[in-house]
C-alpha cells in the first residue's frame, strides 16, 4: 500500500510518503518538513491562535499539491499536543478534515508513544530485541519517553515538556539569560522525575533520540550543508558534544543562529530549549549519549495505518 501521512505537531508539520509491503517500510517517496508553530501561545491561552492556523493551513496547502502527484491510496493525518490541548483543537481538526479529505487522527498521548517506538525500532536488528531500549521525542508540546524491547514497549509515558511549550513559559529574551533557562531545565526536571519512577530510570544502555533536536545537533556536529539524513540517522551524539554545541548556541541571538552550519533557519528559535530538554533526559536515565535517528512517527504510522481500516475523524480523535 502506498500511504501518505501528514504529522501536525506543535512545533513543525511534516509530510510522508511511503509504499508498505508485508508489514515493513519498502520505499521512502517523499519526506518534507515544515516549522509552523502551530502551538505557539497554547499553553498560556489554551487555544491555537489564529495566525498560526494560518501559517498550519498555507503548509497544508503546499502538501496538498505534493499529495495529488504520490498516488496514495490512503492519506492520514495525525495530530498531537497542540490539537489535543486546545479548546478549538476539535474545530481545527474537522477543518483540515473536510478541506484537505485527510483520514484525521488525533492522538492521546499513548498512542503517540508507541507510533514513535513502533517507527523508531522497526528496523532494529535481532540481537536489540534482548536489551532495553529508551525511545525519546522531544515535540514541541510534549516529550514521548518509550520503553521496550525489540518490538515490545513495556512502558510510556508523554509528558508536558516540549520546545515551544517550555520557551512561552520561561523564555522572554534573545538570546534567553541564564535565569531563564535554569528556570526552564527546573520545570522540566520537575516534569519528568514525576512521570517517570525510579525502577524505570535505571539498566537503560541504548537512548534512540527522534526529531528536530538530535537530528539538528549531529548535523550541526558535523556541519551538513545541505542536510544529509544518510549522515544524521544513527549519529552518537554523546553528552559532551551535546554540551559543546550549547555553550556555543547559547549566547547567539535567533538571528545569529539562523546562520549556523547545519542548523536550518526555521529551527533556530527551538535548539536552545531542545538542548535543555534532552539534557534533562540524559540526566534522569544516567545516559551519556543518544542515538540520533531519522525514523519516527511517521515511519510508526506509516506502519499501523497501513494495515489498519480506515475510520472516521469523529471515532478516531482524542481531545
Amino acid at each position: 500500500m502506498r500511504i501518505a501521512i501528514v504529522d501536525v505537531g506543535t512545533n513543525t508539520t511534516r509530510l510522508f510518503v511511503a509504499d508498505v509491503e508485508d508489514g515493513r517500510i519498502a520505499r521512502e517517496l517523499c519526506r518534507i518538513s515544515r516549522v509552523t508553530r502551530l502551538g505557539a501561545g497554547v499553553d498560556a491561552s489554551g487555544r491555537l491562535a489564529a495566525d498560526a492556523v494560518e501559517r498550519e493551513l498555507a503548509v497544508l496547502d503546499e502538501y496538498r499539491g505534493l499529495l495529488d502527484g504520490q498516488g496514495a491510496q490512503r492519506r492520514v493525518a495525525v495530530m498531537t499536543s497542540a490539537v489535543r490541548d486546545a479548546a478549538n483543537g476539535r474545530a481545527f481538526a474537522d477543518t483540515v478534515a473536510a478541506r484537505y479529505g485527510l483520514e484525521v487522527h488525533v492522538l492521546g498521548g499513548d498512542e503517540e508513544a508507541r507510533l514513535t517506538y513502533l517507527g523508531a525500532t522497526d528496523e532494529l536488528d535481532a540481537n536489540a530485541a534482548r536489551e532495553p531500549i529508551l525511545v525519546l521525542d522531544i515535540g514541541g508540546g510534549s516529550t514521548e519517553l518509550v520503553l521496550g524491547h525489540g518490538r515490545t514497549v513495556d512502558f510510556h509515558v508523554s509528558t508536558q515538556a516540549g520546545v515551544v511549550r517550555q520557551a512561552d513559559r520561561h523564555v522572554a529574551h534573545d538570546p534567553p539569560t541564564p535565569a531563564e533557562l535554569d528556570a526552564l531545565a527546573r520545570d522540566v526536571r520537575a516534569v519528568l522525575a514525576a512521570a517517570v519512577p525510579p525502577a524505570r530510570r535505571r539498566g537503560v544502555r541504548r537512548a534512540i533520540a527522534v526529531a528536530g533536536t538530535p537530528t539538528s545537533l549531529a548535523a550541526i556536529a558535523q556541519e551538513l550543508e545541505p542536510y544529509d539524513p544518510s549522515r544524521v540517522h544513527g549519529f552518537r551524539l554523546t553528552a559532551a558534544c551535546r554540551d559543546r554545541l550549547r555553550d556555543r548556541l547559547e549566547p547567539l541571538t535567533n538571528e545569529q543562529r539562523r546562520q549556523v552550519r547545519g542548523l536550518h533557519p526555521d529551527r533556530a528559535l527551538a535548539i536552545i530549549p531542545g538542548i535543555v530538554i534532552l539534557t534533562e533526559v540524559m540526566a534522569l536515565f544516567g545516559l551519556d549519549a543518544v542515538e540520533a535517528s531519522e525514523h519516527d512517527i511517521l515511519r510508526g504510522a506509516a506502519l499501523a495505518y497501513a494495515t489498519t481500516r480506515s475510520e472516521s475523524v469523529s471515532r478516531r480523535r482524542r481531545i
